[in-house]
């Protein structure tokens, strides 16, 4: 199964992986990220597979078109459940936040 350039952008959001921790992940040039996204060119095939591969592992299911809806992206059901128990340090002081939150803008002072 191939991916397409939205795909790709989207499942890295879904998990919160920048283009170089892709790169990593997958073992393939920066490069081939950068411009498999931007629409620029499209990656080697062996290259392409390896970064379909790289979002999986970290949770990403990709969904083909069908008649009933179109291409996209959702987290699988053990990463979205690991997610909703995870806390991490985000807020101003080291106040926590569950992961998946909205952040809430800061009050303004008057």
């Amino acid at each position: 199964m191939s991916i397409t350039r939205e795909q790709c952008r989207a499942a890295r959001a879904l998990v919160e992986m920048e283009q170089a921790e892709l790169a990593r992940e997958a073992d393939v040039p920066i490069d081939d990220v950068v411009d498999f996204e931007k629409g620029v060119r499209n990656p080697m095939a062996n290259n392409l597979d390896a970064i379909r591969k790289a979002l999986q592992s970290a949770g990403v299911i990709f969904i083909d078109g069908d008649d009933d809806g179109g291409l996209g992206v959702r987290l699988s059901k053990t990463h979205a459940q690991k997610r909703q128990t995870e806390w991490r340090p985000t807020g101003p002081n080291g106040t926590q936040t569950h992961v998946g939150e909205p952040r809430r803008p800061p009050k303004r002072r008057e």
